[in-house]
């Protein structure tokens, strides 16, 4: 899947802007043009991870030439398309075979058991937490 971004050009004193037209708020930067369409990949991703994560449905990438026409304010930027990986959508359930020391295993039972939760559960709600905390 290939989102358009909209890029307005930097220069020796100013960044590289990133627009997300498709995705309200997703928007990035970079000293480079590069840097800036690396910056874009990732602010997608984070975009939709919060999504998902929210319960919000992912609106489907839109044709840059219908986005041009209806988005005046980018006159003179540049469009490009950066790729993501589909994967990142699906919401279906995989099993992993991990390995814990027994010590760590134990403890990570109890904490699923205080909140009420299965191991998996458990897991899967710290990841989630987890990369939101890191991204505080």
């Amino acid at each position: 899947m290939r989102y358009p971004i909209t890029i307005e050009p930097g220069n020796d004193t100013t960044a590289w802007g990133v627009v997300v037209p498709d995705l309200p708020g997703c928007f990035s930067a970079g000293d480079t043009l590069e840097e800036a369409m690396i910056q874009a990949e990732e602010a997608i991703t984070g975009w939709i991870e919060v999504a998902i994560d929210d319960g919000q449905d992912i609106p489907a990438p839109s044709h840059i030439e219908s986005l041009r026409t209806a988005h005046p304010e980018f006159e003179g930027w540049l469009w490009a398309l950066v790729k993501i990986d589909p994967a990142m959508l699906d919401d279906t359930l995989e099993r992993v075979n991990i390995s814990l020391p027994r010590r760590v295993l134990h403890r990570l039972d109890a904490r699923a058991r205080t909140a009420g939760e299965t191991r998996s559960g458990f897991i899967a709600r710290m990841a989630v937490e987890g990369r939101e905390t890191a991204h505080a």
